[in-house]
């Protein structure tokens, strides 16, 4: 899953991403991360770097390559928009999506978060065809559709934020954090109307 069409692609891209930068640190430490379409990988070597547990998928083979021998990544080569979703509910204390869009994902994406898990998803937003590509309204996030996509799944919205950027190039993006609220332990949830 290389980055969005004519977006350039995730092996030019080297720098993190601020926006994952700054809200990694919420997913749970030592926790397991999926980084979706990742490209070369530069979130799955930042996470790593941090002592998370990476799965980064790509249908890049030869872009995956620079990320084997690395022992808190695990590689995994897949078409996700042609094959099966390979994940199982509740599989993932983070989920990481930067450069990429395929929306019949959406659901499952959020799926894969575990009780607590933190989804951090940056794409291109309607109005980046004014800045270049991708310019195709299929590649582009429509106003609030990542907030849908929270209220849908039953996410805390940590933040989000949708208009322009001039890093790493001048876009259009919308972004994301968003938590999967943790479950509590039985006996300690007030049914609606108690109080203590």
């Amino acid at each position: 899953m290389s980055a969005v069409p004519g977006a350039g692609t995730h092996a030019g891209l080297t720098a993190v991403s601020p926006w994952v930068e700054r809200f990694a640190p919420l997913i749970r430490p030592g926790g397991r991360v999926l980084d979706l379409a990742c490209g070369s990988g530069r979130h799955a070597r930042h996470l790593a770097g941090r002592g998370y547990q990476v799965e980064a998928v790509d249908r890049d083979a030869e872009a995956l390559l620079g990320l084997t021998g690395n022992a808190a990544i695990t590689v995994r080569h897949a078409d996700l928009e042609g094959g099966a979703w390979p994940y199982t509910d509740g599989m993932f204390d983070g989920v990481v999506v930067t450069n990429y869009l395929f929306r019949p994902l959406l659901p499952l994406i959020a799926a894969a978060l575990a009780p607590g898990g933190v989804l951090i998803y940056e794409t291109f937003a309607l109005g980046n065809e004014s800045y270049g590509r991708p310019a195709n309204p299929d590649f582009l996030l429509a106003p609030g559709e990542l907030l849908a996509l929270a209220r849908a799944a039953q996410l805390r919205v940590v933040a989000y934020e949708d208009g322009y950027t001039e890093i790493p190039k001048p876009a259009m993006v919308q972004r994301i954090a968003a938590v999967r609220p943790p479950v509590a332990p039985a006996g300690l949830l007030l049914a609606p109307g108690q109080g203590v």
